[in-house]
């Protein structure tokens, strides 16, 4: 599976929210993220593009893998798989007993919309500010999600180039 995703940095989130709404996107979840990233104990995810993540989310947890970026038509597309645990606290020592360090935290809130076959996130994230997250996993027909995603772009009037990196890369000096 592929993740398809498109970041732009945007001012004016109740706007976009306003939009969603109006053109019938499914009524959003709202959550408080913490995202505990994990460097492996032997290679650099940084210099290999890979992250590793356990995400706190209300009472879930979710450990994700990703893989390296393959930079798109202004979108972002990677591998990703996802498996929730029940406690993300036990999960978090076994990567520790496993040598995996504690790179990072990036906490954000977020509320989920869902369009189409898409999710649209609004974002604020502590230290950045405020973006639109556009996504659509994708088996093999990534064009069709990019194209998806410029569409989705469009309906809700945002501007401004995609970005690339993850917040992750963004909060590092």
């Amino acid at each position: 599976m592929f993740e398809v995703e498109a970041k732009i940095r945007v001012e004016d989130l109740p706007k976009i929210r306003a939009r969603l709404v109006q053109i019938g996107a499914i009524s959003p979840i709202s959550s408080d993220q913490r995202d505990a990233y994990y460097n492996h104990p032997v290679r650099d995810f940084g210099m290999t593009d890979e992250a590793l993540r356990v995400r706190y989310e209300d009472d879930r947890c979710t450990v994700t893998y990703k893989g390296q970026k393959q930079i798109g038509k202004g979108s972002r597309t990677r591998e990703e798989f996802n498996v929730a645990v029940e406690s993300g606290e036990i999960m978090e020592k076994i990567l520790q007993r496993l040598g995996f360090r504690l790179s990072a935290e990036v906490r954000k809130h977020r509320e989920e919309f869902a369009l189409e076959t898409a999710h649209v996130a609004l974002d604020i994230v502590e230290g950045l500010g405020s973006f639109v997250e556009i996504e659509v996993m994708a088996h093999e027909q990534v064009n069709d999600a990019e194209k998806l995603i410029e569409r989705i772009k469009g309906d809700l009037g945002i501007e401004g180039d995609h970005i690339p990196q993850s917040y992750l890369e963004l909060l590092r000096p």
